[in-house]
């Protein structure tokens, strides 16, 4: 049910929680509560959440949460964690919603609330809504433009001639040459590494993105799929599971530092030892996914972010924090990491990650989203 209501919960903190109840008196109610919320809770905006399904599971009568019913006037005046709870409860439908019924018949509104879909933050999605999220983002594809490589292969209209393959022709007919053999230069998409940051300020959005990543990773090829909070992990053969749960579930397993402290110099300084020349090569495309609050107050960030920016074709920073309208580079980490990205995005809903997807296959620039382009 917490899962549903979209909180991270695994099989580490379900172990965890049983061990905690080993603890404490099964008749206590609070001492039980307080358990499980010690356990599985890592954020402070998921205990709202976890309140909520706590009541709703084990039916406080004292608590105004309850599922919403066909009769409810206006279910979504519910806050937003008593509505994911709800919907997230064991048999509970989809949400009813005020007039659902009419709306049904009106293709124009179904369209309407798809487009509020795409605009509505991730933050702010019910479980019903990030499910669908996840069905869209699947659907996304991301071609990148392909150039040129060192490669040639043999092509009778090609633009340069193969010399070589003209000598090896001319061997068989007895070093007559009859014919200029010819040649083209041989294209495809430049590999392409995603660095997602899964510190607690981004847990809700990296739970997201990793779908994102996934998706990505399931649809090309050369795709590099690395997450980091206080530590570097490399969740690329993880995540070519083509089953997203089976690829989340191998993640969860490897991923030691998830919802905990950020340290983004010294993950991409390993980052830039340990793999960049593997994972770098042929005009690679990073696309580093983070806020920029850095907890170990940007301590070698310059550095690594410039060398990791010298290392690649493109760097692309997606921020979250973007979105807000007052944005200004206050946060030490951001301060460092800003003047190494050629370009600066915002990324908290569906329609900024569609403007990602266009820019990236050549079909146009960001609409929705803004952009801040490094002078160069």
């Amino acid at each position: 049910m917490l899962r549903r209501a979209g909180l991270p919960v695994g099989p580490a903190e379900t172990l965890t929680a049983a061990e905690a109840l080993s603890h404490v008196p099964l008749s206590d109610r609070a001492a039980f509560r307080a358990a499980l919320r010690a356990t599985m809770v890592h954020r402070r905006d998921g205990f709202e959440v976890f309140d909520a399904a706590f009541d709703l599971f084990w039916r406080n009568p004292d608590t105004p949460v309850r599922p919403p019913g066909p009769d409810d006037e206006a279910p979504e005046a519910l806050p937003a964690a008593a509505r994911r709870a709800a919907e997230a409860m064991p048999g509970a439908g989809p949400p009813a919603r005020a007039g659902e019924a009419d709306r049904r018949e009106d293709a124009a509104l179904t369209v309407s609330e798809r487009e509020q879909l795409n605009r509505l933050d991730f933050e702010a999605m019910s479980a019903e809504e990030l499910a669908e999220a996840k069905r869209e983002i699947r659907r996304l594809v991301l071609p990148l433009a392909e150039r040129p490589t060192r490669r040639f292969r043999p092509d009778p209209s090609g633009p340069r001639a193969d010399l070589r393959g003209t000598i090896r022709a001319s061997m068989r007919l007895g070093g007559e040459v009859v014919r200029i053999e010819r040649r083209r230069r041989i294209t495809r998409p430049p590999p392409l590494v995603l660095l997602c940051d899964v510190s607690g300020s981004m847990a809700r959005y990296a739970q997201i993105l990793l779908h994102f990543m996934h998706a990505v990773e399931n649809d090309r090829a050369r795709v590099h799929s690395f997450v980091f909070g206080t530590r570097l992990t490399n969740v690329t053969r993880a995540l070519r599971h083509r089953d997203p749960e089976v690829a989340f579930q191998a993640v969860s397993h490897i991923l030691p530092d998830w919802s905990g402290g950020t340290r983004i110099g010294e993950a991409l300084d390993r980052f830039n030892r340990l793999w960049g020349r593997r994972v770098l090569g042929q005009g690679a495309v990073v696309l580093l996914i983070t806020d920029g609050l850095d907890r170990g107050g940007a301590e070698g960030l310059p550095e690594a972010a410039e060398r990791l920016r010298h290392s690649c074709r493109r760097l692309i920073w997606l921020n979250p924090l973007l979105r807000y309208a007052g944005f200004q580079p206050r946060a030490a980490g951001i301060r460092a990491l800003l003047p190494h990205v050629d370009e600066h995005r915002q990324v908290h809903n569906l329609n900024s990650l569609r403007a990602l997807v266009a820019t990236l296959s050549g079909a146009g620039s960001s609409d929705t989203g803004r952009s801040d382009r490094r002078p160069r």
